[in-house]
């Protein structure tokens, strides 16, 4: 089904923020490396929680046509980073206190080490 369609058609649902929920940005960020068979460009994907509770999320294609893994997974992060810097701004607007900074998990090493440098 639909996203926007199942969106629309259950307008009573939502998603639950218990109360005692532990206040931290959790982020995963991964990349399919040239995954669509006619450009190949690469998919970046990740998803936010804000404690246990599922935040923001999304999948877009890349761009540009990339070199290598790395640089897919490396641009995922830009990426991650920037809906991360997004979302503080917002919860700082709403007077949201987070407990401790964001947590960015990727699974790629060569892409930590390059944003490490």
């Amino acid at each position: 089904m639909n996203t926007q369609r199942y969106i629309k058609a259950s307008p009573a649902q939502g998603i639950y923020y218990p109360k005692n929920n532990n206040v931290q940005l959790k982020l995963f960020s991964d990349s399919d490396w040239a995954s669509c068979i006619t450009t190949r460009r690469s998919t970046t994907g990740f998803l936010v929680y804000l404690g246990e509770s599922l935040l923001s999320w999304r999948t877009k294609k890349q761009s540009a046509m990339l070199r290598s893994s790395s640089e897919a997974e490396y641009r995922a992060l830009a990426t991650t980073c920037c809906e991360v810097q997004w979302l503080n701004y917002l919860l700082e607007d709403l007077h949201v206190v987070t407990n401790n900074n964001a947590s960015l998990f990727c699974d790629s090493q060569s892409a930590r080490h390059i944003a490490h440098n």
